[in-house]
């Protein structure tokens, strides 16, 4: 049987359809090359200031682990230690170097961009879920927190595996991935206590996607609180104890308004956001409007995203400033990070044109990549010790001379100071478990208080009787407060000197006199 010819012109109209569908595919190939390019710029900014020094908060981490794993249960802090098994584990395979002990959170933090892009394709496409990524990758939040040695980032990998699954049940009728939710739920709490505060919204985002399924509701929402009342269970003595004791822990100042604007749009998102709603708007008066120009709006997506986000920051807040418990630390902000890119990438999915999001993340890719440029950029870390202590060990090692130091945790205000020959032991002197020193060590509370003037006074009796050379370490204006009261005492008998302020924390030495005059003689 002979077959036809095709008709000319069908024939061009399949290869323009061909050729069409080809631009098409080259296109999104193209699109998702730029945002793949964008977040791997997002995630590398993470990685400029990861040869920083430890600062104080990371050696008390090190300190749980510096004795060894049979002493970590007893040397945990505030927080359920399991970050702290983490690190332990970690340094048998990796060391105990300043990189080595950060690649712990990198790789938390990795896994939480992952589970965070996962969740956003339950809510959004694909574009909308990059955007997600991006702005939760280059928050000045998670840039911090990506290298601590501290359990934050796995507190975000814990929160954004259960918004994940707790976004599969929408359209899930299993028990099973209910008691996951309850577990992730608590486990949440296992890496951060007061991470806890976004419990509430998981139960208002629970019953809002559940919304139109009755028969399963309650069965799941019975099956993850049962779950996570017995994963639950072993934070509860850690967490009394928080709650018996908060004004012993606080150390920050009250938050204000400001503070609270520039956690939801750090001050080079809005701009950008601004710029982009601009060219959406011009993009859109050229365009002839069609019936599809417009995405229906779903009132269960803003509730669910903005609980995610209104929900853990304003409890903070509130707490913050309604009373002296101030809460409102940077990175305890962390929490409320996977709701605010959730919510800047709902705004940007009313967007119609792709290349609205593109442009979009590209152009906080190049915010981010301004940051390498930055001169403060490889110093995002807080105040460390190293510096100062090294600059103590050097002078101090060639006549065993004495270092007195207030510790410069908040908590030493309330306890008594450790023996003198278990100061460097003590997790309130935790840099000098990381950052040693040879020479004896007189400890002494963060501020001037009885304790203070006690201990010192009967150190200066001894340093006097023996004219013995010794060094002075603060790292607080209360701490200055402590020094300064150190060379009133010993005015007539100590020459001061500076040796300097290394990142903040001040180096004194004491000359006796009497060694001064032998010196000229």
């Amino acid at each position: 049987m002979k077959t036809t010819v095709d008709d000319p012109a069908q024939t061009l109209d399949l290869s323009q359809g061909v050729k069409s569908q080809f631009i098409q595919t080259q296109a999104v190939r193209a699109r998702y090359a730029v945002y793949g390019v964008a977040l791997a710029v997002s995630i590398s900014v993470w990685l400029i200031a990861i040869r920083a020094p430890l600062w104080l908060d990371e050696t008390g981490s090190y300190w749980q682990i510096s004795a060894g794993f049979s002493k970590i249960w007893s040397r945990q802090y505030i927080s359920f230690p399991a970050y702290t098994y983490i690190l332990w584990l970690s340094t048998k395979i990796l060391g105990t170097s300043e990189i080595a002990l950060r690649i712990p959170s990198v790789l938390a933090m990795l896994g939480a961009v992952y589970l965070l892009y996962l969740g956003a394709r339950e809510l959004f496409d694909r574009d909308t879920a990059m955007v997600a990524a991006v702005v939760f990758s280059l928050h000045p939040i998670v840039i911090f927190t990506s290298t601590g040695v501290r359990p934050y980032a796995f507190g975000a990998l814990a929160v954004n595996a259960a918004i994940l699954v707790l976004l599969r049940l929408r359209h899930s009728d299993s028990n099973w991935l209910a008691a996951l939710f309850g577990f992730l739920a608590a486990c949440i709490v296992y890496f951060h206590y007061l991470f806890a505060v976004i419990l509430p919204a998981f139960v208002v985002c629970f019953f809002v996607l559940k919304r139109g399924d009755r028969k399963t509701v309650w069965r799941q929402f019975g099956v993850a609180s049962a779950v996570f009342a017995v994963a639950f269970l072993p934070v509860i003595p850690g967490l009394r104890y928080l709650l018996s004791s908060p004004g012993t822990h606080v150390w920050e100042k009250s938050p204000s308004a400001l503070d609270l604007i520039m956690t939801l749009a750090p001050n080079w998102l809005l701009p950008i956001f601004v710029v982009i709603c601009f060219v959406a708007f011009l993009v859109a008066a050229l365009r002839i409007r069609t019936q599809d120009s417009r995405i229906r709006f779903e009132p269960w997506r803003l509730v669910v995203c903005t609980s995610l986000v209104l929900t853990p920051i304003l409890i903070l807040y509130g707490i913050s400033v309604g009373s002296s418990i101030h809460i409102f630390a940077f990175y305890h902000r962390l929490v409320a990070v996977p709701g605010i890119a959730l919510c800047w990438a709902l705004a940007m999915n009313r967007f119609r044109p792709p290349a609205m999001r593109v442009l979009f993340c590209l152009a906080l890719a190049a915010a981010g990549a301004c940051m390498y440029f930055s001169p403060h950029a490889r110093q995002t870390h807080s105040l460390t010790w190293k510096y100062a202590l090294e600059v103590a060990e050097k002078n101090a090692a060639s006549d065993n001379a004495p270092v007195v130091i207030c510790s410069e945790f908040i908590e030493s205000i309330y306890v008594p100071m450790p023996p003198l020959n278990s100061a460097k032991e003590s997790g309130f002197f935790s840099p000098l478990s990381y950052y040693k020193l040879t020479v004896p060590v007189v400890p002494l509370p963060l501020t001037l208080n009885d304790e203070a003037i006690r201990d010192g006074s009967q150190f200066l009796k001894e340093a006097t009787r023996k004219h013995e050379r010794f060094l002075a370490l603060g790292a607080a204006d209360r701490s200055y407060m402590t020094l300064d009261w150190l060379a009133q005492r010993t005015a007539g008998t100590y020459d001061v000197h500076e040796l300097g302020i290394f990142d903040g924390i001040k180096v004194w030495e004491f000359d006796p006199r009497a060694r001064v005059d032998d010196q000229r003689q």
